[in-house]
């Protein structure tokens, strides 16, 4: 943990790519702040690294997952956005729409 109120701006060595990075006198007043200790990672590997673990954060332009079915209804073959659980009824769009 950081001690002392007279920082003075430090070089780290990242733990990942082991360059070497400036821990500003601002960086360690926060870094103190919050009770954390001195970062491990340069500010570029910390970002690849948060985004690697979020799978990249927001929202995905990836297309969701469909099952098929059978309406309950009127008997179409449709595809929904869950995966149909045993005795629960599924209905078509349609048929959704008309019952709401």
């Amino acid at each position: 943990m950081l001690t002392g109120q007279n920082f003075q701006e430090i070089y780290l060595q990242c733990a990942d790519c082991n360059q070497e990075f400036a821990f500003s006198v601002e960086e360690q007043e926060f870094y103190q702040q919050k009770g954390y200790t001195q970062p491990k990672r340069c500010a570029s590997c910390r970002a690849q690294n948060r985004q690697s673990k979020s799978g990249g954060g927001g929202y995905s332009n990836a297309p969701k997952p469909r099952f098929d079915a059978v309406c309950d209804n009127c008997g179409v073959n449709t595809t929904v956005p869950f995966q149909p659980a045993q005795g629960k009824p599924v209905y078509c769009s349609d048929c959704y729409r008309s019952m709401k």
